[in-house]
């Protein structure tokens, strides 16, 4: 499949395409004969959101749960069907199955027909947080689910799991935002760059530099930055009706009851579109164990950044007596938030408002620097190097990765991808169907988070290492919904798929 026929099927969401012939399984991924499958519809439903119903999706079992959760190391198998009135098809964001079950329209899948299903089959894998959503304009519409795979460690764990999945809400279409983004209408702030003075980015005047994850992006110097797109920096493109935990807002926002003196385990997903948070648990200290469903040396902290298509996983201890305990999602440079209250039987749930007193800090990457793999790779040299570079610019809304045409692996190479964001937006970094690890950040190398998403700010080089397991025709791709379906999107293509 080429790109522009990806777009195409992106910026339609509904394009009727035939369903044609599917490519012949991958060896091992054959029907579970006898089993039932869990059966998944895509749906549509109405929830309310600032008082208004809202049409909107959903992935849901039959008994009305939202997603999935399964055993690691279990047999994947699930019936999609397609109860809504437009062709669909679903992502398992951070499994990896064979190619051929990855979801991504006509790579090499079709989209399902309405009223039609498909059945999925191939082991889970290892344990995570990972979810699932629409690789078209339709995730926009809340075609997302959590997909929560547990390990025996975990089942075993005296805890409580709380899995809150983020979005971003819009009652405009979301083909609509995409064509005002293109005439340059309906972004949100951005930085003026004229007024940011000789010292680089540290004069911005519109949040506190304090916030900034430790001055990443304030002391980004311009000289670093050949090529980039100097008119200033976007932080948001779109202003949105709402901001979701769980699909409610703080005006009406879920209250999770705890136990004193209990200790929960935090699934978070950033299930948006456009929008970075800041995970702010307030009065309670969390201890940052997994990034991307993929375990982590222990880092506590009360604020942790998380970027689009990323996961966080977030142990929490509570104190002995009754208490509320709000988990609060921050946005990236603006005083909207969202979030959950945690809170024990007897304690005062005390309203709290969708507007913070500050902006949100920006999603920077000193949090990265930080991070290290629990299960790091093996040590070995890359058989492939590639350099990519991040292009585009809001006049025009054109995004762009030069040299992604270039990405080829054969089985069992290391491969090795560099990649440099010349615009002046982040872009969240996602590759389908392997794991990654971040081996170096700005040229300074380090033992970096295994993952399958990754941020890089404007200005900024993070370099991935991975090894190619995975035949197929693998996306990489901004999880920026709107950056991916106008250009941003290139394919690891393995050269020995046959």
């Amino acid at each position: 499949m080429n790109r522009r026929n990806f777009l195409t099927s992106m910026m339609s969401g509904a394009a009727a395409l035939g369903v044609g012939t599917l490519a012949r399984p991958a060896a091992g991924w054959a029907q579970a004969g006898a089993r039932s499958p869990i059966k998944l519809a895509a749906a549509s439903r109405t929830i309310e959101v600032n008082g208004r119903a809202a049409r909107v999706f959903g992935l849901l079992q039959p008994n009305g749960v939202q997603g999935l959760t399964l055993d690691a190391d279990a047999l994947f198998d699930v019936e999609l069907s397609n109860q809504i009135d437009q062709p669909t098809l679903i992502h398992w964001h951070g499994l990896t199955p064979p190619w051929e079950a990855d979801g991504v329209p006509d790579n090499p899948m079709p989209l399902l027909k309405p009223a039609s299903s498909h059945r999925y089959t191939f082991p889970v894998g290892d344990g995570g947080t990972h979810w699932m959503h629409a690789h078209t304009l339709q995730e926009q519409n809340l075609l997302a689910a959590p997909l929560i795979v547990r390990r025996a460690a975990d089942r075993a764990r005296d805890e409580q799991e709380v899995v809150i999945l983020l979005h971003d809400f819009s009652f405009t279409p979301a083909e609509e935002l995409l064509a005002r983004l293109k005439q340059g209408q309906n972004h949100g702030p951005a930085m003026d760059h004229s007024a940011m003075g000789s010292g680089g980015m540290s004069g911005m005047k519109m949040m506190d530099h304090s916030a900034m994850g430790g001055g990443d992006m304030g002391n980004m110097p311009m000289a670093a930055m050949p090529g980039m797109q100097m008119g200033g920096m976007d932080l948001n493109d779109i202003d949105y009706d709402a901001y979701l935990a769980n699909e409610r807002t703080l005006d009406d926002p879920e209250i999770v009851r705890v136990e004193k003196g209990g200790r929960i385990r935090l699934r978070i997903i950033n299930g948006a579109t456009a929008t970075g948070f800041t995970i702010d648990t307030g009065t309670l200290k969390g201890t940052l164990i997994a990034v991307d469903g993929q375990e982590v040396e222990p880092i506590i902290e009360a604020r942790f950044p998380v970027s689009m298509g990323q996961r966080l996983d977030i142990t929490l201890p509570l104190p002995a007596g009754d208490g509320a305990y709000p988990i609060l999602a921050v946005r990236e440079g603006a005083l909207e938030r969202t979030g959950v209250i945690l809170a024990t039987a007897g304690s005062t749930v005390k309203r709290i408002g969708t507007a913070g007193d500050t902006a949100g800090p920006i999603v920077g990457i000193d949090l990265e620097k930080r991070l290290r793999a629990l299960n790091p790779l093996v040590s070995r040299p890359p058989d492939r190097r590639f350099t990519l570079t991040l292009t585009g610019q809001m006049q025009g809304y054109a995004w762009a990765i030069d040299g992604g045409d270039e990405l080829r692996a054969r089985r069992r190479q290391r491969i090795e991808i560099t990649m440099r964001n010349a615009s002046m937006m982040s872009h969240p970094m996602h590759l389908h169907g392997h794991h990654f690890q971040v081996t170096a950040i700005n040229g300074a190398k380090l033992s970096g988070a295994l993952r399958d998403t990754v941020l890089i700010p404007p200005g900024r080089t993070v370099t991935i290492v991975f090894d190619a397991n995975n035949p197929g025709t693998w996306p990489l791709h901004c999880h920026h919904l709107y950056h991916m379906a106008t250009g941003m999107m290139a394919y690891v293509t393995y050269e020995d798929l046959g």
